[in-house]
This record gives structure tokens, sequence and C-alpha cells, in this order.
């Protein structure tokens, strides 16, 4: 396999720690988005593979992380967001806040604002609270409905690991 050609079944034969490596390479050198588009969801079967915890989780978690500040296609961020929130990859809350404050896309932003909500990041209210002042509609709104749903669920008890299941 060619270290840039992203073939789902070859990489998904790989163990799991070489589909992680295979995958990084293709964040850090591929100038195709659309297949670091796709890296973004086989990276995402990992952590569930692993049970949402231990090394691997951590190492998809990181490059994560990496590809929201580093990855310059918009699309590609925004998919990471998802993916931080739907395998509850809390300690990348931060990076979350980052691109929902500062990223230049108005798309990445809603994502992350939006997935703060989704993975119930209730010390995070004060900068959902700060995305009502974004300068795009969309943000706005979606900051609105966060914190509306924030309040409503505040009450509730959480349980990521039978939430988290069906994303």
């Amino acid at each position: 396999m060619s270290r840039l050609a992203l073939d789902e079944n070859e990489i998904r034969r790989l163990s799991l720690e070489d589909r992680v490596t295979e995958l990084e390479h293709i964040f850090k050198n591929s100038d195709d988005e659309s297949a670091r588009w796709d890296a973004v969801w086989l990276a995402g079967e990992i952590p569930v593979e692993v049970g949402l915890k231990g090394p691997l989780f951590d190492r998809v978690a990181d490059l994560y992380a990496w590809v929201l500040k580093n990855d310059d296609n918009a699309v590609v961020r925004h998919e990471v967001c998802y993916q931080i929130a739907g395998r509850n990859m809390r300690e990348k809350i931060p990076n979350l806040v980052e691109s929902g404050l500062y990223d230049k896309s108005e798309l990445v932003r809603h994502e992350a604002i939006e997935c703060l909500g989704i993975i119930r990041a209730f010390d995070q209210i004060g900068v959902m609270k700060k995305a009502l002042d974004d300068p795009n509609e969309y943000v706005r709104e979606t900051a609105r409905m966060v914190l509306k749903r924030m309040e409503r669920l505040k009450e509730k008890e959480f349980k990521p690991e039978a939430e988290f299941v069906s994303y």
C-alpha cells in the first residue's frame, strides 16, 4: 500500500497500532482532503475497538487535536470535532474550546460549540456564552441551542459509557 493511498479495507486489516501510524501519516502528508476526511472516520473506529480508553485511544485523541490545529480543510476539522465528542474524548475539550472561539471557519466554530454540548462540557458554559457574540449567525444560533440544552440537561445524570455507544 502506498503510504498516502487510502484503502479502507487494507487499513482495517492492519493491527490497531499500525492503523494509527498509517492514518497519522495520511493526516500529516496527504494533500487529498477527501483521503484525510476518510482517515478521520477510520481513526474514529479505533477508540470503539479499544473500549474508549487506553494508549491507542489517547493516540487517536492526540492525533485529532493535531488535525484541529494543522489541517487546512474546514470539513476535515469539522469531522474531527464530531469524533472528539462522539468518542467522549473529554481531555480534548480545550481543543474544542479553541476551535469554537477562534477557528477561521464558521463551519468549524459551529461544530466545536455543538460538540461541547454533545460532550456535556458543563464547565465550558462561559465559552458557549462567548460564542453568542460570534460574527456568524449560525454559530450564534448553535450557541443559543446548546446553552438551552445544557440548561435542560444539567440535572440529569450523565453516563457516557451508555450514551456514546451509538456515535
